[in-house]
């Protein structure tokens, strides 16, 4: 019987994706913060890492970048440069049925 009871487990439940945005000053310093604790604090710094690389590889060739928008398969990532700064908006791409 325990053989059978193998291929009775129940299918994960499935997690929405956490949302939120963050401010980060010229320095890579994280200011302020909605994101919950599911986002882990490395990953916050090295998005904020990349967003401040790209702004500033952008204004050093002279290019008017204000906004970035980047989508991953399940996660969309927006910035917007401020005086040498970012804001930065995570929000899940995709959205799952609601279990009632």
């Amino acid at each position: 019987m325990g053989l059978l009871n193998l291929f009775n487990k129940s299918e994960p439940k499935l997690q929405r994706l956490p949302s939120g945005s963050f401010t980060v000053d010229r320095e890579g310093c994280i200011l302020a913060r909605t994101l919950g604790s599911d986002y882990p604090d490395a990953l916050v710094e090295e998005i904020a890492r990349q967003v401040l690389y790209a702004f500033r590889n952008a204004a050093s060739a002279q290019l008017p970048l204000s906004e970035l928008t980047v989508n991953f398969r399940s996660l969309k990532i927006t910035a917007r440069e401020l005086r040498g700064g970012a804001f930065v908006f995570c929000s899940p791409k995709t959205t799952f049925p609601q279990n009632n």
